[in-house]
C-alpha cells in the first residue's frame, strides 16, 4: 500500500499498527518466521480474489471477502482504519491509479483494469501485496500495461541482495518501463514494511536525488510496488481524499510483493506461485 504525503504527514495515532519509528530495521530470523505468515495471509487472499472476481461483482464484495479471510486466519486486516481508510482492500479500476474505496456502488465490468492492494497484520508484522487483474477479455494494449508491469516489479526485485543499493531497484524498474512506452507514476513509492505497514526507506522506482542512498543489507523487508500509466505520469486525488486517478484519463496498473534481503539474494515473502 502506498499513502498519499500529506496524510502521512499528519499524526499518526496511537496504536502499534499507524506508530512509526526512526531508522531501518533488519529484522530478526523469528520476525521473518512471523512475517512469512502474514504475506503468506495476504497472498492467499489475492490468490483468491484473482479466481473469484468477475463481471457483476461490487469492489464491496471482494472487500468483504478479503476482511473476512483475514480473519479467519488469525490476522487483522492492515488497512481497515489506516489513518482513517475505511476499507481492507485498495481496489482501483482503469483510470484510477492508487488507494481506491471499495464500494456497493462500483461494479466490476469486463474489460476493466482492476488493482486489489491489501496487507495482513499477524503477531506483531505485516504483510502487503497488490495485483492488477484483467477482468475478462481486455484490449490488447491494457494487457500490454498489465504485463509490463508484472515485468518491470521483477526487474526490481532481481536486483535484491545485500550490497546492492535502492537505486539499483529504482533503475531497472524506470528502464524497462520507459523501454515499453509507458510511464513511471513518480507521486507513490514503495516502503519499508514490517512492525509498522510503512516503515523506512522509501523504495522509489525510478531515479531521483531524492532516494536515500541506502545499501542493502540481509533482514531488511522491502515493499517493492511499480504503478505505470499507459499515458502521463502525473495523478490527482478526488474529493474523498485517497483515490487517485490520472490526469488523462489514461489506464494505471500495479503490482507489489514484500521481499526479504538476503545475503544471496531475495525471498518474496508474498509469492502467491508456491501456496
Amino acid at each position: 500500500m502506498n499513502i498519499l504525503s500529506h496524510l502521512l504527514s499528519q499524526p499518526a495515532q496511537n496504536n502499534r499498527q499507524t506508530r512509526q519509528r526512526r531508522g531501518i530495521e533488519i529484522k530478526s530470523p523469528h520476525e521473518i518466521d512471523i512475517m512469512r505468515q502474514s504475506a503468506k495471509i495476504v497472498a492467499t487472499v489475492l490468490k483468491e480474489i484473482s479466481e473469484l472476481v468477475k463481471s457483476g461483482m461490487t469492489t464491496a464484495d471482494l472487500d468483504a471477502h478479503a476482511e473476512r479471510r483475514i480473519r479467519e486466519m488469525g490476522a487483522t486486516p492492515s488497512f481497515k482504519g489506516y489513518h482513517g481508510f475505511p476499507a481492507s482492500i485498495c481496489s482501483s479500476i482503469n483510470n484510477e491509479v492508487v488507494h481506491g474505496i471499495p464500494s456497493k456502488k462500483k461494479v466490476i465490468r469486463t474489460g476493466d483494469v482492476l488493482k486489489v492492494d491489501t496487507g495482513a497484520y499477524y503477531q506483531g508484522f505485516h504483510g502487503d501485496s497488490c495485483i492488477t487483474i484483467a477482468v475478462g477479455e481486455v484490449n490488447p494494449e491494457a494487457a500490454r500495461l498489465i504485463r509490463v508491469a508484472e515485468e518491470a516489479l521483477f526487474k526490481g526485485i532481481v536486483q535484491v541482495k545485500a550490497g546492492n543499493y535502492l537505486i539499483d531497484i529504482a533503475g531497472a524498474i524506470e528502464d524497462h518501463v520507459k523501454a515499453n512506452g509507458f510511464t513511471v507514476v513518480e507521486d507513490f513509492t514503495g516502503h519499508g514494511v514490517g512492525r509498522n505497514l510503512h516503515e523506512e526507506p522509501s523504495v522509489f522506482n525510478f531515479r531521483t536525488r531524492e532516494m536515500p542512498n541506502v545499501k542493502l543489507r540481509a533482514g531488511m523487508t522491502l515493499a517493492i510496488e511499480p504503478i505505470l500509466n499507459a499515458g502521463s505520469k502525473y495523478t490527482r486525488t478526488l474529493s474523498d481524499r485517497w483515490t487517485a486517478v490520472t490526469v488523462d484519463n489514461s489506464l494505471s496498473a500495479q503490482f507489489e510483493h514484500t521481499v526479504l534481503v538476503t545475503e544471496t539474494g531475495y525471498e518474496i515473502l508474498t509469492d502467491r506461485t508456491k501456496l
